[in-house]
């Protein structure tokens, strides 16, 4: 039997290169289409394809501070200090009246005169009427002197003895 054939193929084919011949322009024209698609490959790679979160928004607020009123009493004078708002109160002719100085007497004098420290937050005109029968205009503290004139004198002569 004879080795088949196929048509179109010879045995003088197999000896054939099948690479192509090329000449000077033939390699500069391969050197740039390989350095085109090489070129397009990298740049391919270089793209980056991804999810992009972004930080949360933190919103600070800042803290809400109540700061109460805080009220001393002077008796004498009924006359009312926020230390927390630096303003007198005082009741004049039925109406409650809020100042930067206390009214019908000086800074000094007040401050010289016996005073409470009050244990409410909330307007004097509350309170008023019970701090006045607590502490009436001659209300002293205890233990102090009811006679200014002696205070004022300074200490005795028994002062300095032991």
């Amino acid at each position: 039997m004879a080795p088949a054939r196929f048509s179109g193929y010879s045995h003088s084919m197999k000896n054939k290169k099948l690479f192509f011949k090329t000449n000077g322009v033939g390699f500069v024209l391969g050197a740039a289409l390989l350095t085109m698609l090489t070129a397009n490959t990298g740049y391919a790679d270089g793209l980056r394809v991804g999810i992009v979160v972004s930080p949360p928004v933190v919103v600070v607020t800042p803290p809400v501070v109540v700061v109460q009123d805080d009220y001393i009493y002077y008796p004498e004078y009924g006359v009312y200090y926020n230390s927390h708002r630096r303003q007198y109160a005082n009741l004049e002719n039925g109406v409650w009246v809020l100042q930067a100085a206390p009214q019908g007497v000086s800074v000094d004098v007040l401050l010289a005169s016996p005073s409470v420290r009050m244990d409410f937050h909330d307007s004097p005109a509350n309170h008023h009427a019970e701090m006045i029968r607590k502490y009436p205009k001659n209300w002293r503290p205890e233990g102090a002197h009811q006679d200014r004139k002696e205070d004022a004198k300074g200490p005795g002569p028994d002062h300095d003895r032991k």
